[in-house]
């Protein structure tokens, strides 16, 4: 089961849509993630492997070097992209695992 941690600058609006939006999709296929919400200052701590966020902030996320994978959602609404990064992220971990 993989961790991902949902998160904004602020952690109010933008990030809880797009949580809801990312549990909507993991329920629907039945994907082996769970989902934690906050703001960008929880990402220090947080001990997960997979950082959701805006494209953005990912790009934020990544110049920083975390060690988490980073997936950057250019629209919260859009259940296909968000389906599509979330399975690339299971393939990614999948094969490493090999």
């Amino acid at each position: 089961m993989h961790k991902a941690l949902v998160a904004c600058r602020a952690g109010v609006g933008s990030s809880l849509m797009l949580k809801i939006k990312v549990n909507e999709v993991i329920n629907a296929n039945h994907l082996p993630i769970t989902v934690e919400h906050s703001s960008l200052d929880a990402v220090p701590g947080f001990d997960g492997d997979l950082l959701i966020t805006l494209t953005d902030v990912a790009e934020e996320l990544r110049a920083k070097k975390v060690k988490q994978t980073v997936i950057g959602i250019a629209n919260i609404v859009d259940k296909k992209e968000i389906l599509s990064k979330l399975t690339d992220f299971l393939n990614d971990a999948n094969e490493t695992q090999l």
